[in-house]
């Protein structure tokens, strides 16, 4: 049988609920300090752990204060069930909402640690996190005396009709999956599309895949499309990468000398430049005799694919100017055109310096000669 409330049963009832909100005030504090001294320390799974902690440990403390506070007070039956179920609905909530960031914030450090793992691909996150969060609303409706079971069924049969209705974007979601799990490309790798598209991978959510392209433009990609086309992937198997410039000197040129002075300015612009390959082995190579001059490809390292242009640019500046210091000439493409019609002798010539033979005859014809 309910007996009145009392003085006594109030003072002790607050008192139970000052100590309560007491505790969460102290364990918020204590909380801060450890978040301080977790952000000293290398590994950032701590950080996760104590973010999580500060949302569910004052909570907790508030939510038994209140628990001890109702045991006290002389409640109807049906009063205190109805506080405990409540107590306990929050404590959940409280409890999945603090599960799901922790878990979602542990796959994120994981995933930033580890290398060829998608170190900012949110997919993974929001994964774990609706799920996480799913699971502790069917506690929810369980705790409440709400059976689950219609509602697992209802959810089965109507899955279809929301795949149907979803199929793009169902489709880019496995595609995400799929791309990440196969380690295709990652967070950070810089990738071109067949279609023309190029830039370093920013991340890979649910749906689509961003890029940014060297502009500072971002290219948003859905995760079929990409999943579907040819691409090309600068970063894998490694970051390092070559790069090959073309160059020609004159025929009149020592190729030995050229050969050397070259591989000397590789190494100068490898060991002096920021993005180059220190320990890159110089390698120049011969390959054809052309119009007006021998060809030749120059083989440089460079870090990473941005770093090419900056290592280029250095080398051909480098190059030309040490090519001129040592005397080799690097020809214009020059050609001189005989045209013998009728007798009459018509020549034509880029730079009159260089002339390379390159003659043409014609049959006599009546009339002027047609070019």
């Amino acid at each position: 049988m309910k007996r009145p409330v009392t003085l006594d049963d109030l003072m002790i009832a607050g008192i139970a609920l000052a100590a309560g909100l007491l505790a969460a005030f102290l364990l918020r504090i204590l909380l801060r300090w450890l978040g301080k001294h977790a952000e000293r320390t290398r590994w950032s799974g701590d950080d996760v752990v104590v973010d999580a902690l500060r949302a569910l440990v004052p909570w907790a403390a508030i939510a038994g204060g209140v628990a001890s506070a109702a045991a006290v007070l002389p409640l109807a039956a049906p009063v205190g069930r109805t506080v405990n179920r409540s107590l306990t609905v929050l404590l959940i909530l409280v409890s999945t909402v603090t599960a799901a960031r922790l878990i979602a914030g542990l796959v994120r450090s994981v995933t930033q640690s580890r290398s060829g793992v998608a170190g900012s691909a949110t997919i993974f996150v929001n994964i774990t996190r609706v799920v996480v969060l799913a699971i502790g609303f069917l506690v929810v409706l369980q705790t409440l005396g709400i059976s689950i079971a219609p509602l697992l069924t209802a959810l089965g049969v109507g899955g279809l009709a929301v795949a149907l209705a979803l199929q793009d974007t169902l489709a880019n979601l496995f595609a995400g999956v799929h791309i990440l799990a196969s380690k295709t490309i990652q967070p950070g790798d810089y990738i071109r599309l067949s279609s023309g598209e190029e830039g370093y991978v920013v991340d890979i959510n649910w749906r689509n895949t961003t890029v940014r392209q060297l502009s500072n433009n971002l290219v948003i990609i859905p995760n079929a499309q990409l999943s579907g086309t040819n691409m090309t992937n600068f970063t894998r198997p490694e970051q390092q990468m070559t790069l090959t410039v073309q160059v020609g000197v004159g025929y009149d040129s020592d190729l030995e000398h050229v050969e050397r002075v070259t591989n000397e300015v590789v190494s100068e612009v490898m060991t002096g430049i920021t993005g180059a390959v220190p320990d890159h082995e110089p390698a120049v190579r011969f390959h054809t005799f052309g119009d007006s001059r021998i060809g030749l490809t120059v083989i440089l390292g460079v870090g990473e694919f941005s770093d090419q242009y900056r290592i280029k640019h250095e080398f051909i500046k480098r190059l030309h100017k040490r090519y001129r210091d040592e005397g080799i000439r690097i020809p214009s493409p020059a050609r001189t055109v005989a045209l013998q019609p009728g007798g009459a002798e018509l020549l034509e010539s880029g730079i009159p310096h260089q002339r390379e033979a390159s003659s043409r005859s014609r049959s006599q014809v009546d009339g002027p000669a047609r070019l």
